[in-house]
């Protein structure tokens, strides 16, 4: 599909935004970008290193972002915490298709509502997972070894030196201001958790146990009514990766568990980790370049009005077909812990 307007990418000169255009064009040679930041300097530098692109300065603060009336796109990606949702206004009052990625679970629900109100205006993808949906997907994909499943248990450690940039950081101070609670699935009801019950270990690839806990994220509710799963739970843990304590750069590592019936009934169990040496960065810009690609109907078919999440539009073969191109690799994991 051709593209002769732009795809607006709000905050495209930071780690998210900016790696995930590199992947764009790198995809998409001649895919035009616009990378949009408050800092014109560093947003025209991401812009020449990029080719085929161009850079803008916005404003969250008005309805037109503070764009000239004659510039045209074809989609609007927010890549950082947009609190007033101007840009997807913006996006719905031009029927462009829109992405974002930080509103969390515990912030959704005035986007969602802005979005449902105007469902017919344009697509709208809500990809405020862990890593802009990257790791439902490589949940899902590893779910097709089950006929049955049961339970799922993520199992994330993310390493303090790689809690992104700015906008990262004020990221997790929202949502942990927000609530300390976890959500969960337990015996197919979605409940609230706290006290002791949010408490759990997580394990890294060496074995190191961190301490953590459950978390509100909108993993948990993908997953559980994408498989069906009556148990799903999401635990967290920031401290030292695997990587660093072997000297090297901070790693990224997700565990999956999952627990079900195999293709002939019997009990079934895998365990593996997602690990990637450089950190989160790289997952939650492919997470966000997934999205936009299949937004724009570069890859498969033209998406609809409405609200849509990433296990809804991507394809979890295809995604880890793109997170082993990036880098991440399979570990398999002992499954009794």
């Amino acid at each position: 599909m051709e593209q002769s307007t732009s795809v607006l990418i709000l905050g495209g000169s930071g780690q998210a935004g900016g790696d995930a255009a590199a992947l764009l064009r790198r995809w998409h040679p001649a895919l035009p970008l616009t990378i949009a930041g408050r800092d014109i300097d560093r947003a025209q530098r991401m812009a020449d290193e990029l080719g085929a692109a161009t850079a803008v300065t916005i404003d969250l603060r008005r309805s037109d972002l503070g764009l000239p009336a004659d510039h045209h796109y074809s989609a609007v990606v927010a890549a950082l915490w947009d609190d007033h949702l101007n840009g997807l206004h913006y996006a719905q009052h031009r029927g462009l298709p829109y992405l974002s990625i930080s509103s969390g679970l515990v912030e959704i629900a005035p986007e969602v509502v802005a979005s449902a109100q105007r469902a017919h205006a344009t697509p709208v993808l809500l990809a405020s997972h862990y890593c802009a949906g990257a790791t439902v997907l490589a949940t899902l994909d590893a779910a097709r070894a089950l006929d049955r499943i049961d339970t799922i248990r993520i199992s994330a450690v993310l390493d303090e030196l790689d809690t992104g940039g700015p906008a990262g950081r004020a990221d997790l101070e929202r949502w942990s201001t927000a609530t300390s609670a976890g959500l969960v699935r337990r015996d197919g009801v979605f409940t609230w958790i706290d006290g002791s019950a949010v408490q759990a270990d997580v394990t890294s690839t060496d074995g190191t146990v961190l301490p953590g806990q459950s978390i509100a994220i909108l993993d948990v509710p993908s997953l559980a009514h994408a498989t069906g799963a009556p148990n799903v739970r999401f635990d967290f843990a920031v401290g030292e990766s695997a990587g660093r304590r072997r000297g090297e750069a901070a790693s990224f590592e997700v565990r999956i568990d999952l627990e079900g019936a195999g293709p002939a009934g019997a009990p079934f169990s895998t365990s593996r980790y997602l690990v990637h040496p450089a950190g989160q960065r790289p997952l939650t810009a492919l997470g966000i370049a997934l999205g936009v690609e299949r937004l724009l109907g570069l890859r498969g078919e033209a998406v609809p009005p409405g609200i849509h999440t990433p296990e809804t539009l991507i394809d979890p073969a295809y995604a880890v077909e793109r997170l082993v191109e990036i880098g991440a690799v399979f570990v398999g994991a002992q499954v009794n812990r």
